[in-house]
Order: structure tokens, then C-alpha cells, then sequence
């Protein structure tokens, strides 16, 4: 007779052994600067200088750099080295076309001691791509509310006000700066 009970699967949260990165795979865009780095798993590595792509290398500290100067999809070996030994592992470097983008949504109506809820978006940009929102001054932003990574901006904001708060905007590597005004009575 078939037991019935199930046995149990322990799922771990530990890097693979034949992972050396946290983030293997980067979205970059033709022609616009990169300001990106290789986080290794391990403390201590250093890397092996490689281009990436045209226009795109990689340096001993892990520091992606230069201005990638054709669309595609680049797979590169990138040698992880700790002590004597090095490691291996494919970086993938997805380079978009620069299309245009721009915000939309920057002004946010509200009332004190109500939820906001809202979005910060763009209209354009490549297909497929998630934009990435950073508050470059933490002071501007009122006490209660957030404007997370994703764009959204919520919270109960405390008290009534206007608030002009600057966010950087990022679309594989595009950036430009906007400032996200709250309007609290």
C-alpha cells in the first residue's frame, strides 16, 4: 500500500555552486553611459577586465563601463578570481535601442490623514522594460508618504502641505531627473 504522506521538500535560499553573481543579466541602452557593477556572491573577488559588448567592459573592480554602441542581446564570459583560482560565469548584456520616454503623473492631489494612492509612469521607452524610480532628497518627502522603486506613492500623509520631491527616473540606463509634487490639504 502507498504511503500517504507526503515527504518534506526543503527549499534553500542559498546561491547555486556554479554561481559566482547575484545578478548575471543587465538592460542597458545604445549610446547612453553605463553606471553599473557586478555583484559577486563571495567577499573579496576581483574580476578579469573583458569587453562585454561593443563599446562595454568590465573592470577588475566589477565596474561595467563605457557607451554600448549596438542593439542585441551579448553573452560574455567574465572570470571571477579569489586568491590563485578564477571561476567563469556568462554575463548577459541586453543593449535596447534608445527609444524616447517620457514621465507622466508627476502631481499627486491629497488630503491629511488619508491613504494616497498613485503611480508614477512613462509614457514610450522599449517595450517590455520596467522603469525604475529612485528619491534622490529623502527630506522632501512629507512625513507619512513613499515613493517606492516602482513608482507608486502612497501612505497617509500627517500633515497638509506642497512638497516638490526629486526622483530619478531610469529606463535600462536612460535616466532623467523630475520632481513629483504633493498637493496636501
Amino acid at each position: 500500500m502507498p504511503s500517504l504522506t507526503t515527504p518534506m521538500v526543503q527549499v534553500s535560499r542559498e546561491t547555486p555552486a556554479d554561481e559566482s553573481l547575484v545578478e548575471d543579466t543587465f538592460y542597458v541602452t545604445v549610446g547612453i553611459e553605463v553606471s553599473q557593477f557586478l555583484l559577486p556572491t563571495a567577499k573579496g573577488v576581483t574580476f578579469r577586465p573583458a569587453y562585454l559588448a561593443v563599446g562595454v567592459q568590465v573592470d577588475q573592480g566589477g565596474r561595467l563601463y563605457g557607451k554600448p554602441q549596438r542593439s542585441g542581446t551579448f553573452v560574455a564570459t567574465v572570470q571571477v578570481c579569489s586568491g590563485g583560482s578564477c571561476r567563469e560565469q556568462d554575463v548577459t548584456l541586453v543593449v535596447l535601442a534608445n527609444v524616447p520616454w517620457e514621465p507622466r503623473e508627476l502631481t499627486f492631489p491629497g488630503k491629511a490623514g488619508t491613504a494616497l494612492n498613485g503611480e508614477i509612469g512613462i509614457n514610450g521607452g522599449p517595450a517590455g522594460v520596467v522603469p525604475t524610480f529612485t528619491v534622490t532628497d529623502h527630506d522632501k518627502v512629507p512625513e507619512g508618504v513613499s515613493i517606492g522603486p516602482d513608482g507608486h506613492v502612497g501612505g497617509v500623509p500627517a500633515a497638509p502641505g506642497i512638497s516638490e520631491v526629486p526622483v530619478r527616473v531610469c529606463v535600462a540606463g536612460n535616466c532623467a531627473g523630475v520632481v513629483v509634487r504633493l498637493i496636501i490639504v
